[in-house]
């Protein structure tokens, strides 16, 4: 179906198509030289020492809790309203996600009472989520983590230059886990970076990234080396160059797409802040943020009345979704389900509105008349 008004819309131009054929026309498509250069942007961004460009976030997530020591049978703290790549990377080795509710439904980021009362002596890291880009309570989180002595690993796949008491997302753990998928605040289709100011966590994942070679191919046909060996038990979870100069273009479009974004969340809490039926979370959130989606909460409602209000805003030409259904009721979690009261309303009466910069004032004014009108019929 062809939308009026998308949930979201690429901020691509020629400069991506002439980064990609610049890559092309080099003879070095896999990982090289453009990879390097992005690693190094995306570290200068964020003000860390190190970054490594992945093939997804959710792989820089299995590799954080990796390199943090995560083992069979060990406990980590995660949030239920995710992506379940949040949850999938804890079971990837055997560990056990424990989930804990949000803060409340203007506040949808992990809860760190929550958290706090679900730490046990199996419990070996915490991974908070930044929804939306709007940062946890880390102050709290990392006083938790620091008491038991857990690891935090942060998803921050919504992120990227969004801050929290002054500081980048992704930067107050041993690692930050982002993501550059097709609809992200940073598109290359596919990709992921893992952020840490640790050297010695940096150098093995830059080993596990690629079979544990202590060698790339690029090296090698330069004629730096030709022998290689091979010291870890790795994985192909190498970015390629081509994604790679696409990040670097989408790197120098960001802040500004990020400024414009903060004008739409602002007309949009200005327009939508007489509508009585509805919470819009993070409304007097201090910080900035990346504003990679505009959720709202629905009163006093149920998933039904939810679902119709969506297909009215749907049957007039605006997209919706919502992020996300909750991790802890999907069948394959079935034997780590428990009761999340804050969270199991919210996934249930939740709605992400088009959010994108090049959203106009006017979409937003028909989007809230349209969402006056569905909220009569739901």
């Amino acid at each position: 179906m062809e939308y009026k008004i998308p949930l979201f819309d690429l901020s691509f131009d020629e400069a991506e198509e002439e980064a990609v054929i610049r890559t092309i026309r080099s003879k070095w498509i896999s990982t090289g030289p453009r990879t390097s250069e992005f690693e190094k942007l995306f570290a200068d961004m964020l003000h860390v020492n190190h970054a490594i460009a992945l093939s997804n976030c959710t792989v820089s997530l299995h590799m954080a809790l990796l390199l943090a020591g995560i083992k069979p049978g060990d406990e980590v703290i995660c949030p239920s309203l995710t992506f379940v790549a949040t949850a999938n990377a804890v079971r990837y080795l055997g560990a056990k996600p424990v989930f804990a509710d949000i803060r409340s439904y203007t506040d949808l980021t992990i809860d760190p009472e929550d958290i706090a009362a679900k730490v046990t002596d199996k419990t070996k890291a915490i991974i908070p989520m930044h929804y939306g880009g709007f940062g946890c309570d880390m102050e709290s989180i990392k006083r938790i983590a620091e008491q038991a002595g857990l690891k935090i690993i942060e998803d921050a796949c919504h992120g990227p230059l969004s801050e929290y008491q002054g500081r980048k997302l992704g930067t107050f753990g041993e690692f930050g886990c982002f993501s550059f998928f097709s609809n992200k605040n940073i598109s290359t289709g596919e990709g992921g970076m893992l952020v840490t100011n640790n050297k010695e966590l940096y150098e093995k994942a830059r080993l596990i990234r690629s079979h544990g070679m202590t060698s790339l191919s690029f090296d090698r046909s330069k004629g730096h080396t030709t022998d290689y060996d091979v010291i870890e038990l790795g994985y192909n979870y190498r970015m390629d160059d081509i994604r790679s100069s696409i990040g670097i273009v989408q790197l120098k479009k960001l802040e500004k797409d990020l400024l414009r974004r903060a004008e739409l969340r602002q007309y949009y809490e200005k327009s939508l802040k007489n509508i009585e039926n509805i919470i819009v979370p993070f409304k007097h959130y201090e910080y900035f943020s990346s504003n990679y989606v505009f959720p709202i909460v629905l009163k006093h409602s149920v998933v039904e009345k939810r679902n119709r209000v969506r297909n009215f805003l749907g049957s007039n030409g605006i997209q919706t979704s919502v992020h996300y259904p909750a991790v802890h009721k999907f069948s394959i979690y079935k034997e780590f389900t428990t009761t999340l009261s804050k969270t199991e309303y919210v996934t249930d009466n939740l709605i992400t509105l088009p959010m994108y910069s090049k959203l106009t004032f006017k979409n937003i004014d028909f989007i809230k008349e349209t969402l006056i009108e569905a909220l009569k019929v739901g």
